[in-house]
Parts: C-alpha cells; sequence; structure tokens
C-alpha cells in the first residue's frame, strides 16, 4: 500500500491557492523577472536534447535551456539524459562506450514529429542557446575526467559566456571540483529535498536546484540570504508553476511552456 507523503499534499492545496491569486495578478511583476527554462528543451513537444528541440523553445519563448552532458568514447561532450540513444532502426548505443561518428552515424527514434534528427553534441547546444541569448542550465551527469570538465568550461567561454550558463550536478563532488579549478565559475546543486548535502551546497556558495514538491519556503529565503539563486524542477502545471513564483524563484524549468 502507497502512503502518501502529507507534505507533498500541501503542497498541492497550497500550489491550488497559489494559482488563484495568480490569476488575480499578483505575481505579473515576478513572472516578469524569473528565468523559465525548457527541460531539456521543450520536451513535452519535441524530442528531448536534440536541435529541435532547443529551437523550439527559443521558438515559443523560453528563456534559457536545461541539458544533460555525458562524455563518448572519443571525448566528446554529447547530450542525453539516460546515458544512451534510441536509433530510429530499432537499435541502441551506450554514449560512452561509442564514437561520436559512431553515435551520430544514423536518425534517432523521433516519436514527436517527422524530422530527422541526430544525436547533438554539447557545442550544438551553446551555440543555439547564443544564437538566441538564452540562458543554460549544463547538468552533469557523471564523474568527469579533467580534460572533459576543462571542455565544457572552454566551450561555453568561447561560444558564449557563463554569464548567461551555469554548471549543475546531483553530485556535490563534480561541483567542488569545479570549484578548485575555477573559482569564479558559477554552480548549481541539484537536489531533491533539504539534506546535508543541500546545506553544504548553500555554505559553498553553490545555487541551488529542488525539485519543487519537497521544497519549504525557508529554503528559497535562506538560499537568496546567501547570495545563491534558486531555481526549481519541474513545474509542469499552471498550479505548479504559479506555486514556485510564490517561492520567489529565479528560475522554473518545465517541459511545458505554461503562460499564467
Amino acid at each position: 500500500m502507497k502512503i502518501s507523503n502529507p507534505y507533498h499534499s500541501l503542497v498541492s492545496l497550497i500550489s491550488v491557492f497559489a494559482l488563484l491569486i495568480a490569476n488575480l495578478g499578483f505575481f505579473d511583476g515576478r513572472a516578469s523577472e524569473v528565468v523559465f527554462i525548457g527541460h531539456r528543451g521543450y520536451c513535452s513537444e519535441y524530442l528531448e536534447n536534440t536541435t529541435e528541440s532547443f529551437e523550439k523553445a527559443a521558438e515559443v519563448g523560453f528563456g534559457g535551456c536545461e541539458t544533460d552532458v555525458r562524455v563518448a568514447a572519443d571525448g566528446t561532450l554529447m547530450l542525453s539524459h539516460a546515458g544512451s540513444y534510441l536509433y530510429e532502426d530499432g537499435t541502441s548505443l551506450e554514449v560512452a562506450e561509442h564514437t561520436y561518428e559512431e553515435l551520430t552515424a544514423k536518425p534517432l527514434y523521433n516519436e514527436f514529429t517527422d524530422t530527422v534528427l541526430y544525436a547533438c553534441t554539447f557545442a550544438e547546444f551553446v551555440e543555439i542557446m547564443a544564437s538566441h541569448d538564452m540562458f543554460c542550465f549544463i547538468e552533469l551527469k557523471d564523474c568527469y575526467p579533467d580534460s572533459a570538465l576543462a571542455e565544457i568550461v572552454e566551450t561555453v567561454e568561447e561560444l558564449y559566456t557563463f554569464e548567461k550558463a551555469s554548471i549543475q550536478s546531483m553530485q556535490l563532488d563534480n561541483l567542488k571540483k569545479l570549484r578548485e579549478k575555477y573559482p569564479d565559475l558559477p554552480l548549481m546543486f541539484c537536489c531533491g529535498g533539504y539534506t546535508d548535502e543541500t546545506a553544504e551546497a548553500v555554505e559553498l556558495g553553490f545555487d541551488l536546484d529542488m525539485r519543487l514538491q519537497d521544497i519549504f519556503p525557508t529554503v528559497v529565503s535562506k538560499c537568496h540570504r546567501a547570495g545563491c539563486r534558486f531555481a526549481v524542477w519541474t513545474a509542469d502545471t499552471r498550479e505548479t508553476v504559479a506555486y514556485a513564483l510564490m517561492l520567489g524563484a529565479d528560475f522554473i524549468e518545465s517541459d511545458y511552456r505554461w503562460s499564467l
């Protein structure tokens, strides 16, 4: 028997209330200040982590996109949430076990549109974000060699700017390693509920990206008092977007493009 979390039920009730007051215009100013981030691009309508998904996110008005970086066998930085690609012919390949040429040799399976799509590189993502002046959430999914971390940083600096980008990870050690090598780099700890690691991340000056249903309002204020930015993932209904606005989030990640 599944036991529901009473806090999650409370969040749902508050979210409904937040939407009601949002419809009265209470959050109009906040909505214009917050940056809406397309989760893996515009992934509710287009194949995630592809050039089409990122371009369409720009077209519908997202202020930025989140993506997931993996390292191919030849060191190429590729984009994949799960760490593998499913192809049009029904086969699949693990990113870490194959080269760029192998990973991009055939079209991806695309259940969303008729567009022929291929595996996307990190450099392609940064170029698209730069062309539309969009904010980049760059999530590190694994442990990375120093050479890969250096290439991520160099790619952003060469093709865009870290004024419009942040590197995030659910593995605090990734961020600590980056802080040692690049003291001024914008870094963001991605997490579920508030834990000892979350508290440590704030003490270290990392921004936070937290799962929406696990956020206590006091966490947001603590983060802001420390001079850190606060993001939520993922607000996929109008109610949860309104709740994120009420919390005072600086960034709202979503699979959808909502307007209140």
